[in-house]
């Protein structure tokens, strides 16, 4: 049975891109669901993005924190940590701040949220064309109903509507509990209580690649399962030109080491340090 979470703790990855997350922000201050609150993991941006957290925190009516680390590198894993340190919820959404949620995105985690299992959401990935539209003339498009987003399939807006679609069966969402591919932390439902047990993120991940997956295994190891938010969570990926894969071969054997291992707390993890810098 499912048991709904009381607050949840929207965390926003973000690096130097305000103009994506004041679209991530907008489109949150649209929730149905209002019972949560906001935490801005800040991987080392300059002061435009700083005003920008601000200033939306003053006119928001749910709570807005901004967790800043200094600038030294892809730390994506030690930004989410740090942020989930200043969570009060008892359920983490993990989000990125280039991932714009429709408005029915949390009311549809809590549906979902279970004990013991994690909720794993996808993304419907935004041509760059559409994106510069969101970016720049401050184009709300989450508010789009499906039939407009079909329709923009002819314009090549969206790379592929499916994931916006809505599927009324429940049957399907735990078929794959084992399976660790695909989960990312662009669009993760975990109970904090559960995040905490693993250590959260393992912040020897240092570059793009890898670390969701070793989150993933290490809950599955550690008996919370997951369960597909497909048909119900999508979030609209803005686009942007591909990450920099430099550190990827040593992510990699990071995670082929837990993968192989029995690991289930993080190497360095939440525990590691009580406040970010």
């Amino acid at each position: 049975m499912a048991r709904h979470f009381e607050l949840a703790s929207i965390i926003v990855s973000t690096y130097n891109r305000p103009e994506a997350l004041r679209a991530v922000l907008s489109a949150l201050a649209d929730q149905t669901d209002r019972a949560f609150e906001v935490i801005v993991a800040d991987d080392g941006s300059g002061p435009e993005t700083a005003a920008l957290v601000r200033d939306w925190g003053k006119a928001a009516t749910v709570p807005v924190r901004h967790a800043w680390q200094e600038d030294d590198g892809f730390r994506a894993a030690r930004g989410r940590n740090n942020a989930t340190r200043m969570a009060k919820g008892d359920y983490l959404v993990f989000l990125d701040g280039d991932c714009v949620p429709r408005p029915h995105f949390l009311a549809a985690h809590r549906r979902l949220a279970e004990r013991g299992w994690f909720v794993r959401g996808t993304r419907a990935s935004l041509a760059g064309s559409l994106t510069r539209r969101v970016e720049s003339e401050g184009l709300a498009a989450h508010r789009r109903s499906l039939a407009r987003w079909l329709m923009s399939t002819a314009k090549r807006d969206i790379k592929d509507v499916s994931p916006l679609l809505a599927w009324p069966s429940e049957r399907f969402r735990k078929r794959t509990p084992h399976r660790w591919r695909g989960v990312q932390t662009c669009n993760l439902g975990v109970w904090a209580e559960d995040y905490l047990a693993v250590d959260g993120l393992d912040e020897s991940y240092v570059g793009w690649g890898m670390e969701d997956a070793d989150l993933a295994v290490r809950l599955i190891r550690s008996e919370r399962f997951r369960k597909e938010g497909k048909f119900a969570t999508a979030v609209l990926h803005l686009w942007h030109p591909p990450n920099d894969r430099a550190a990827l071969a040593e992510n990699q054997r990071l995670f082929d080491d837990t993968l192989h291992g029995d690991r289930i707390r993080a190497r360095v993890g939440l525990s590691s340090h009580e406040t970010g810098s």
